[in-house]
């Protein structure tokens, strides 16, 4: 799925007027996740699968921040440098994907709950 058949998908389940960042997630399946404003003035996320279309919306209020992610990172991890940190969807779970490197210089992911902002999952030292 292109990204702007994903546009096309997020613009049928929710009327964005205003898109202002779009990221491609590749995790176990591919979504395409687009922050936008919608007809309301809210600032939204959609997760669109890149496998079905399936569309998930979620209001930017609803869920953490990206800061916030990183400071739960923080509070349990003391990466030597963090790489990225992105939306992403996992098992149909919205979460922010935190991609750093500890002081061993191994690859470490970190998932945080985008609704709660509870750790979800680790995959480290690789």
């Amino acid at each position: 799925m292109a990204e702007e058949k994903a546009i096309a998908a997020a613009n049928k389940k929710v009327k964005l007027v205003e898109i202002q960042d779009v990221q491609i997630y590749n995790g176990n399946e591919t979504y395409y996740v687009l922050k936008g404003i919608n007809q309301q003035k809210q600032k939204v996320i959609v997760w669109v699968s890149a496998k079905n279309g399936d569309v998930t919306v979620r209001k930017a209020k609803d869920g953490i921040t990206q800061q916030q992610a990183v400071t739960k990172l923080l509070q349990e991890e003391n990466p030597q440098k963090i790489i990225s940190v992105k939306l992403a969807m996992i098992k149909k779970q919205q979460c922010w994907e935190i991609y750093y490197l500890s002081h061993n210089n191994l690859i470490n992911y970190y998932y945080v709950d985008f609704e709660t902002g509870e750790w979800l999952r680790k995959v480290e030292n690789m």
